[in-house]
């Protein structure tokens, strides 16, 4: 069964948060969230969890509503990390597993696998505030993990952490949908989304502006990105019919096309224009359907 969500709403005051959002979130898969600030991830995180009470709307899984009684079943990963800066990390996730159902034995077991995987083993008997940031994700992100749970939520799981430690927890991530955990995840990396998931939805002030595969999303989006590298100038390609956007790159230039007939007739206009060493037509990318759908950048 899917988790979903049917018109659910969130005010603070006169202020509305989220907006009338109904998604399916498709089990053992990965769903992505994306958003500015302010776009209502968080605030719908924390209602799917339950520890925020919605003002309208229906929130399942399994057919049930989420509550205290099912906390082994799910892991959380907050945007604003919650660990006891004074306590070793055995004590913590110890304890931590404890809540979740754990013997101590199976919890300290586990914690040392995860140790190993993410190559800091000797910081099991360190003090949190001991740790770097990136560190203390690590450790945040195994205290989420850690009872092997069924749904699983990250709110921005990436953030503050290098590139080699992003593609740890990165690799980490699809082990967990391999073994059959949903999760659901926001990130200000657009690249992050593209590559991990399945299916995303857009929030722009509460509202979802763009939901579902992203297969489909790319595909109903009908505009594509032309690369071309070539010797000489292709200012001409400005104003040739069907161009959305041109930027111009070192060896050459990027174009947006209203749809891949479009390259046929660039394809034409470039003979006799000198050796063309790159034609390369893509899908467009996440930020493409971004900035046309909310009108500005994400990052």
């Amino acid at each position: 069964m899917a988790l979903l969500l049917k018109e659910v709403t969130k005010r603070f005051g006169k202020d509305t948060a989220v907006d009338h959002l109904s998604l399916e979130i498709p089990e053992k898969g990965i769903f992505g969230f994306l958003g500015g600030n302010g776009a209502g991830k968080t605030t719908t995180f924390r209602m799917i969890l339950g520890l925020l009470d919605r003002t309208e709307g229906d929130i399942s899984w399994n057919g049930e509503s989420i509550s205290y009684h099912k906390s082994h079943l799910i892991g959380y990963l907050p945007e604003e990390r919650g660990l006891y800066p004074k306590l070793k990390v055995r004590e913590q996730i110890v304890y931590l597993s404890k809540l979740r159902g754990m013997k101590k034995s199976e919890a300290l077991t586990a914690l040392e696998a995860w140790l190993k995987r993410f190559k800091v083993p000797e910081y099991i008997d360190k003090k949190v505030e001991e740790l770097s940031k990136g560190n203390q994700q690590k450790i945040q992100f195994i205290s989420a993990v850690i009872h092997r749970p069924q749904l699983l939520i990250l709110d921005e799981p990436f953030s503050g952490l290098d590139p080699i430690n992003v593609e740890m927890l990165k690799e980490a991530v699809i082990d967990l949908k391999e073994q059959g955990t949903s999760i659901v995840f926001s990130s200000h990396r657009m690249e992050h989304v593209e590559e991990l998931c399945e299916s995303l939805c857009i929030l722009h002030k509460g509202k979802d502006v763009v939901k579902g595969s992203l297969k489909e999303i790319k595909r109903s989006y009908g505009k594509k990105n032309l690369i071309i590298h070539a010797d000489e100038s292709l200012e001409f390609l400005k104003n040739h019919p069907g161009v959305v956007r041109y930027k111009n790159i070192a060896e050459g230039c990027e174009l947006q096309i209203e749809n891949e007939d479009i390259s046929q007739t660039i394809f034409h206009a470039l003979q006799d224009k000198g050796f063309i060493r790159r034609f390369e037509l893509e899908e467009p990318s996440l930020n493409d359907i971004f900035i046309e759908k909310v009108g500005a950048s994400y990052e």
